[in-house]
């Protein structure tokens, strides 16, 4: 079982990019990293930052039977990059007005 812990609904389309192989709604649970921001100074007068990830928060023990799909970003964190349970979005497919309308299957950090 798939649990998403992203809040939004994930679209897992087939290699074509247009056969919809699965929907996945939030399960209303989400998996962050942590941010912090420093300002860096500015850039032609705008205010610039640095975002400082930290801590991912929300993410489940391993559970036999689950895989949990989370964001890339909380994907690739050290503290879960290698966990076999835990699923991002793959490349993303936008349509002709170049909104996203899903992903080509699911990849692992």
């Amino acid at each position: 079982m798939i649990k998403n812990l992203t809040p939004h609904t994930v679209v897992i389309l087939a290699e074509d990019g247009k056969t919809v192989l699965a929907m996945l709604p939030p399960s209303g649970d989400i998996a962050r990293s942590r941010v912090e921001y420093t300002r860096e100074g500015d850039v032609d007068g705008l205010p610039a930052y640095r975002a400082q990830y930290g801590a991912v928060e929300g993410l489940p023990v391993p559970e036999e039977g689950s895989t949990f799909l989370v964001s890339g970003l909380v994907a690739a964190h050290p503290s879960v990059a290698g966990r076999a349970d835990v699923v991002a979005p793959g490349d993303l497919v936008r349509g002709a007005d170049g909104q996203p309308v899903g992903c080509k299957g699911l990849k692992r950090a």
